[in-house]
């Protein structure tokens, strides 16, 4: 089950890097057009800005997964194995509560603009639950990564493969 949610962790984590070359394209799509008519594409900023929401949040969990966000460890390593054990799961508790919390509100915020049928204020007139969506899915599964964390902690288990060669990065 574990490798099956890291597998889709990955996937997004992909679409994450699909969005980003995206960014790429709508920029310099915005370049040309400056240059040469014929390449001009209305809203080009308004895309690049939607592809890099779309891939800064859909990275959220898969970063999570491999452990290279920053974790700040200068208190942690200092205690005891039990008092390590009880901050971790601690901390991913807040973190469960607010990164569902954002969620929420994430999905709350797709929905209304669905309901409300609101449009972006540039030429393009792009529905705006359309690149919300990237935010929503983004935050969702970045709640559902640290909730996995958190069962694997409350099982004793650890969240790294300790043998791979992908080591979670720390600051101490």
């Amino acid at each position: 089950m574990r490798q099956q949610l890291d597998r889709f962790f990955n996937a997004t984590g992909y679409l994450a890097g699909f969005f980003m070359v995206g960014t790429l394209l709508t920029v310099l799509a915005s370049i040309l057009g400056r240059v040469h008519p014929a390449f001009d594409l209305p809203g080009a900023d308004a895309y690049a800005g939607y592809c890099m929401a779309a891939s800064a949040f859909l990275a959220l969990a898969p970063t999570l997964r491999r452990g290279e966000h920053i974790r700040v460890t200068l208190l942690l390593n200092q205690l005891p194995a039990a008092g390590r054990q009880l901050l971790d799961v601690l901390c991913h508790v807040l973190a469960v509560a607010l990164s569902g919390a954002l969620a929420w509100f994430s999905i709350r915020l797709v929905l209304q603009s669905h309901e409300f049928a609101d449009i972006s204020t540039g030429l393009d007139a792009t529905p705006l639950w359309i690149p919300q969506l990237g935010m929503a899915v983004g935050t969702t599964l970045f709640a559902f990564a640290f909730l996995g964390d958190l069962i694997l902690l409350l099982r004793g288990e650890a969240l790294r493969d300790a043998s791979s060669s992908d080591e979670p990065s720390h600051i101490e």
